[in-house]
């Protein structure tokens, strides 16, 4: 206890002045002595004040070009964004043109019921009908951050946000509960349609979405509703609204729209000309 009351006592603010007071009672105040010492301490003061308005002068000088080139690297941002924005309508303008020549074709040829169902089920033509509606959004006081990766084996998160991993097991769900076409957010899903995370953003088809998430699900609306809320992903989802706070909303809707999706472009394979050998034939 005394040491502790010594030290309240007595600072240490008491013993520095202390140690001043004979460091300048033995003339070694910090201060120059001699002519030399002197005019090196004031070259060195000039040398510092020289190095300080030379830099300020250059920065200055260079203010005004770096503003410039942030201004024209904006400029040609805003233009290549236009640019860009005019090649996608350009390229659905011709998606456009081609499946309608394409369904004019088939339609002579005596084709064109097959080949509806088909670009109907690979999600190559834009449909409507009954369906549901499921709106999926993060919690309200949802947490930026995280480690950005899938679920815990548990299969939750603590940050209330929806994850990537969650999307999948809905659109898987709405599929096995008997849809017929699905979208989120406007992006059409096919066979080859890929619902992945970066960092926090969920990506369709590498298109980054933001919440809330809108599916639409074009089936039996009734049945569809029912069968997806008595499934194991159902639950899962209606498990994330009861302990995470993840907002959701299923509504039976009796006419949907769903866009196109992208032309799948085959890369590699081929049909065969070629007819089959017959039984026998060496």
């Amino acid at each position: 206890m005394s040491l502790i009351t010594n030290v309240m006592d007595h600072s240490l603010d008491e013993g520095y002045a202390e140690a001043a007071a004979r460091k300048q009672a033995d003339g070694n105040g910090g201060m120059p002595k001699t002519l030399r010492a002197k005019l090196g301490l004031a070259g060195g003061l000039v040398l510092a004040a020289l190095v300080v308005t030379v830099g300020a002068a250059q920065a200055r000088v260079e203010a005004p070009v770096v503003a410039k080139e942030r201004e024209e690297l904006i400029d040609r941002i805003d233009r290549e964004t236009e640019a860009a924005d005019e090649l996608e309508d350009g390229i659905d303008a011709l998606r456009a043109d081609v499946s309608a020549r394409r369904s004019e074709a088939l339609r002579r040829s005596g084709q064109s019921d097959r080949t509806d169902l088909v670009g109907l089920l690979a999600g190559a033509v834009a449909v409507h009908g009954p369906g549901v509606k499921l709106v999926v959004n993060d919690a309200k006081d949802a947490s930026g951050g995280g480690d950005g990766d899938a679920r815990s084996t548990t299969g939750f998160s603590d940050t209330g946000r929806v994850r990537d991993r969650d999307m999948q097991r809905v659109v898987n769900g709405l599929w096995e509960s008997g849809a017929e076409a699905i979208s989120v957010n406007g992006q059409r899903l096919t066979a080859l349609s890929a619902i992945r995370a970066a960092g926090d953003a969920i990506l369709v088809d590498n298109r980054p979405l933001v919440p809330p998430y809108t599916v639409f699900a074009v089936g039996d609306g009734h049945r569809l509703s029912s069968r997806f809320q008595n499934s194991s992903d159902g639950l899962y989802l209606q498990a994330l609204q009861e302990s995470y706070d993840i907002r959701t909303a299923l509504s039976v809707e009796d006419e949907l729209r769903l866009p196109a999706a992208p032309s799948v472009i085959v890369r590699t394979a081929r049909p065969t000309t070629e007819t089959a050998p017959e039984k026998g034939t060496p």
